[in-house]
């Protein structure tokens, strides 16, 4: 018997089969790209994904062996949403949260929307990272397809649908909506009428590890799993990772090193609103039952793609054809120490606290004698810097960290790893599983099953620990130099988008 978790992130997804006692028995990915058919459009196409996800579901399936799957569950990225009718037709691509559209409706949304009110609702504050506005832009400059479409679904439950489960949303990816209200876990109806959205729209909320179908007969024999295979409802991905790598307790955080870099502190109950806004920190459900997460988080992943389709494209293409891991190619080229290179990692829209629209990426201190290593040290040293700034007001908001699991494509590198320690100043501990999501979904999905009695003994039998990471005192040191000058960066580039402007 095996357990199935589906990871469907914002450029590839993954799925991976494992064993009962922890052991991973396949598993396969598939990369994609985010599409930009307009200026400050950015995405998926729905079909296409969908295809991709079965492709991978009957390649691990193939290797079960004697180890026929049981359940299955999908964790996926947050705000992302697919519009879809009853009869389980995708109508149009999936707008991600880095998309301009929806921007428009911002100013009118905070007249009418206390902060406050907001948070208390639904523990995030307002910005068009979520689905809210790019549904709003949906029903105003596509009616037709608004009209049409019978459910939204995030990424998770949209697979889940697919392959036959009901439509539903786990609690923590309907938080992602600015619909949601965290205390009722409930679609909110205050929210709803402010936004002008159709309640009928959205889906049944449910915790994470419900089950909510099974696998269709039709589709159990296109891809080659037993029949009546479960499905159980996931989480949004950063949530599957803290259960993947074992952050289910106070004091414990991911740190996850994929297309965002993310960390993700575990609290038991919720934080006053107030202090959690001044800092721009949100509050969601967790994927373990009676306890919050909060997100800060720069898109690390993303700009690492970025260097290398920029800066590496020869060896991308020569990749391709020989399966080298070019990113271990890559990191392997950064130079011992922190680099001469400071980066503002400003290339798309930004995160808390300040969750930044308008600004741009910098680069300072290149020479002609820089290398590309030092320029793709730079761009990792900056992602963490931006990480360490935020994670210097959490104490006064009332939350702890004293342990970070690695976790994600980029925890595969010791490099990473140990610049994360040292700019941070804490140990990182990396699990056996780097792919973190994959086995969280697994571990909702033995949940689901019966499998499992709770999320807690499911991460008892089935996350293990590979390595500790310590931090270097003398690169710390140096780091927290470099790190009071890259504090500058962002004011001196406000200052310029200011005058710019004016």
């Amino acid at each position: 018997m095996s357990l199935l978790g589906i990871d469907v992130g914002t450029t590839g997804c993954k799925a991976a089969l494992f064993s009962t006692d922890g052991e991973q028995l396949a598993s396969a990915y598939a990369e994609y790209d985010v599409q930009h058919p307009q200026p400050g459009w950015a995405e998926l196409d729905s079909a296409r994904v969908w295809a991709l996800v079965k492709t991978l579901i009957a390649q691990v399936a193939a290797q079960a062996g004697r180890d026929p799957v049981r359940a299955l569950s999908v964790s996926s990225m947050g705000e992302a949403v697919v519009p879809v009718t009853f009869e389980r037709q995708a109508l149009a691509p999936s707008m991600l949260n880095f998309d301009l559209r929806g921007e428009e409706f911002l100013p009118d949304l905070r007249e009418r929307i206390d902060p406050q009110r907001l948070y208390n609702i639904n523990g995030n504050t307002l910005g068009n990272q979520y689905s809210l506005t790019k549904l709003m832009w949906l029903q105003r400059h596509q009616p037709g397809l608004y009209e049409r479409c019978d459910l939204f679904l995030h990424w998770s439950g949209f697979i889940s649908f697919m392959l036959g489960a009901e439509p539903v949303v786990d609690y923590s990816l309907a938080n992602r909506t600015l619909l949601f209200d965290l205390d009722q876990a409930d679609w909110s109806a205050e929210l709803m009428a402010q936004a002008g959205l159709d309640r009928g729209k959205f889906p049944r909320a449910v915790p994470s590890g419900s089950l909510v179908g099974a696998v269709s007969p039709a589709l159990a024999r296109e891809l080659g799993l037993p029949a009546g295979v479960a499905i159980a409802a996931a989480a949004h991905d950063q949530n599957a990772n803290a259960v993947g790598c074992g952050v289910i307790q106070e004091g414990q955080a991911v740190y996850g090193m994929g297309t965002y870099t993310c960390i993700t502190p575990v609290f038991r109950r919720r934080i006053d609103p107030a202090r959690m806004l001044a800092r721009g920190l949100n509050t969601e459900h967790h994927a373990a039952p009676g306890r919050f997460v909060s997100f800060i988080y720069n898109q690390g992943g993303a700009l690492l793609k970025w260097y290398r389709d920029t800066f590496a494209a020869v060896e991308k293409r020569q990749a391709a054809v020989s399966g080298r891991d070019l990113y271990a190619d890559l990191i392997g080229e950064i130079p011992p120490g922190p680099s001469g290179v400071l980066v503002l990692p400003h290339f798309i829209p930004t995160g808390p606290p300040e969750f930044v629209s308008d600004s741009s990426g910098v680069m300072v201190g290149l020479k002609l004698e820089t290398t590309r290593g030092e320029i793709l040290k730079g761009i990792l040293e900056g992602t963490t810097y931006y990480l360490k700034e935020c994670t210097q007001t959490l104490p006064s908001a009332g939350i702890q960290i004293h342990d970070y699991r690695a976790v994600g494509g980029g925890s595969k590198s010791d490099a990473w790893i140990q610049l994360s320690a040292d700019i941070l100043g804490a140990p990182f501990v990396r699990p056996r599983v780097t792919e973190a999501g994959a086995l969280g979904a697994a571990i909702l999905a033995g949940v689901g099953a019966g499998v499992f009695a709770s999320v807690e003994q499911g991460v008892a039998a089935l996350v293990k620990v590979e390595r500790t990471f310590e931090p270097d005192p003398a690169h710390g040191a140096q780091y927290s130099a470099n790190f009071e000058r890259y504090r500058q960066l962002w004011p001196l580039m406000r200052d310029f988008l200011t005058s710019a402007h004016s």
